[in-house]
């Protein structure tokens, strides 16, 4: 039977088109495409699940959550005095935690972003407000 006669017969739900076989031969091919739908279902949702247990996993491993043994640093601000010949860079290097800062540029930009600096110029005899960390809490 041609694809055409099959097309019309499905639409009119013509029995008269069908024999047995075609019938039976017609029955399986859904049957087969409806069993591949529901396998490529199943297949998307285990290797979507594993996906997201994955990235769960992975995001656990990465978080920067404190154990009971790690100690918790505080972070605290303190008043320096710029002395002749200091530069930023210097007070930077002399003051940085590598701990919670990952170069000295960082902690730079937060020095200058807590003294409202638009520039690394910073004069002798000025006061700058600089971050600690100490693992001891004060109140």
């Amino acid at each position: 039977m041609s694809n055409a006669m099959m097309a019309a017969a499905s639409l009119y739900h013509d029995p008269r088109f069908f024999d047995q076989s075609e019938v039976r031969i017609r029955n399986n091919r859904m049957r087969r495409q409806r069993q591949l739908r529901k396998h490529i279902m199943v297949l998307t949702a285990v290797l979507f699940t594993a996906c997201f247990m994955m990235i769960f996993m992975k995001a656990g491993m990465l978080s920067d959550a404190h154990t009971q043994d790690q100690a918790i640093d505080y972070k605290y601000y303190k008043t320096i005095t710029v002395s002749a010949g200091d530069s930023l860079w210097d007070i930077a290097q002399d003051h940085i935690s590598y701990n919670h800062y990952h170069n000295v540029n960082d902690y730079m930009d937060e020095v200058r972003e807590i003294n409202h600096l638009s520039n690394d110029e910073i004069n002798a005899g000025s006061n700058l407000i600089i971050p600690y960390y100490s693992s001891e809490f004060v109140q």
